[in-house]
């Protein structure tokens, strides 16, 4: 029981710190992309804009793969799932 508290306050506190990164990257992304829309406006701002886009792309893309990576390396209650092993290895023995 106390794994499991573990886990979902371990859990909470990750999605507080997600939810809070992810409001200030947006916020720091609205405002680069501003200036440098107001920086090149004279120059050309579509190749501006078109840079900056495929530079958000690509790192929505690689945060994607980190997304993925952390979810197939999610373990759910290691300690607990090794625990009911023993067990039912202990279990087989004595019954067998």
């Amino acid at each position: 029981m106390v794994e499991a508290q573990e886990e979902r306050e371990r859990i909470l506190s990750a999605v507080m710190v997600a939810m809070v990164a992810a409001a200030f990257s947006l916020l720091a992304g609205i405002t680069i992309t501003i200036i440098v829309a107001v920086a090149f406006w004279d120059h050309d701002p579509l190749i501006a804009l078109t840079i900056l886009a495929l530079i958000y792309a690509a790192i929505a893309v690689s945060l994607c793969v980190k997304l993925v990576q952390f979810q197939r390396d999610w373990q759910t209650l290691p300690t607990t799932i090794e625990q009911l092993k023993k067990d039912r290895e202990c279990l087989e023995k004595y019954l067998a």
